[in-house]
């Protein structure tokens, strides 16, 4: 584990009521960095003492009751950011960068977009836009970077139990996924894709709503770890915990995780 630099993204749907999984996870795992989403609390409210008791720095921000964005990491970060910093509304809850064992990472909640026929949808589109051009604008894709979170995005068939039913869905609609694709395009690569291209059921989050959607398969694939090529050339691994979502009061997400060997890039 020591020749690896690991990183993982959960998305927690309330940091406060999953803090006990999310401690016993850093425990067991100890990635390098962990990106979590949807912490739903203030910074004020912020649970910072549960971090430093497991040895993590954690950078955070937040609001109530809805988005927040946080990273714990290992090592302390540097050069945090938050937010999509192009004069429009910021939606610092939604993005936080940083750089961590000389790591740049971007962690996103990207808007879900409620319905297709919505104000909400159209924003959802239009942020991904956004976020296109905050990458060219902040970084090249010949360097490192990990681009990470809930994307609220399946990109392709295999991310969805059922394509055809969920064809129109925000999630799975054909301009999500072109949106998604642009930023893709800049010069990410999905790393759990890298690994397991053709796996069908690899799933990160099952709706509490439907009844038995874990052991029944009927899930989604919208958390993401994306790597310039650079960084991904250098991952050895990537895997989706399934473990955390059987315990009791889980996260409707899982964790997902991926490996780098060390020295795939710069040491502060």
């Amino acid at each position: 584990m020591h020749e690896l630099f690991r990183v993982a993204t959960f998305n927690a749907n309330s940091l406060r009521v999953r803090l006990g999984i999310i401690a016993d996870w850093l425990a067991t795992h100890r990635p390098d960095a962990l990106c979590v989403q949807e912490t739903k609390v203030q910074d004020h409210d912020f649970p910072v003492d549960a971090f430093h008791t497991n040895g993590y720095h954690v950078a955070f921000r937040g609001q109530k009751s809805h988005a927040g964005v946080a990273v714990a990491c290992r090592a302390k970060p540097e050069d945090i950011a938050f937010g999509l910093d192009d004069g429009d509304p910021p939606d610092e809850a939604r993005l936080i960068r940083l750089t961590v064992s000389g790591v740049t990472i971007v962690n996103t909640y990207v808007p879900m977009g409620e319905k297709a026929d919505s104000p909400k949808f159209t924003y959802k589109l239009e942020w991904l836009r956004r976020l296109r051009r905050y990458f060219e604008r902040h970084f090249s894709p010949h360097e490192p970077l990990l681009w990470c979170g809930d994307f609220n995005v399946a990109p392709q068939k295999i991310d969805v139990h059922d394509p055809v039913r969920l064809k129109s869905h925000v999630d799975f609609h054909p301009e999500s996924r072109a949106a998604l694709e642009e930023v893709r395009a800049w010069g990410f690569v999905d790393v759990f894709r890298r690994h397991h291209p053709e796996e069908p059921e690899q799933y990160t989050f099952w709706d509490y709503r439907v009844r038995g959607a874990l052991e029944r398969g009927i899930g989604w694939r919208v958390d993401h770890i994306w790597a310039t090529t650079p960084l991904a050339e250098h991952s050895v691994g990537s895997w989706i915990d399934v473990a955390p979502r059987r315990l009791e009061k889980p996260s409707d997400h899982t964790f997902l995780v991926a490996d780098f060997r060390k020295g795939a890039h710069p040491q502060p």
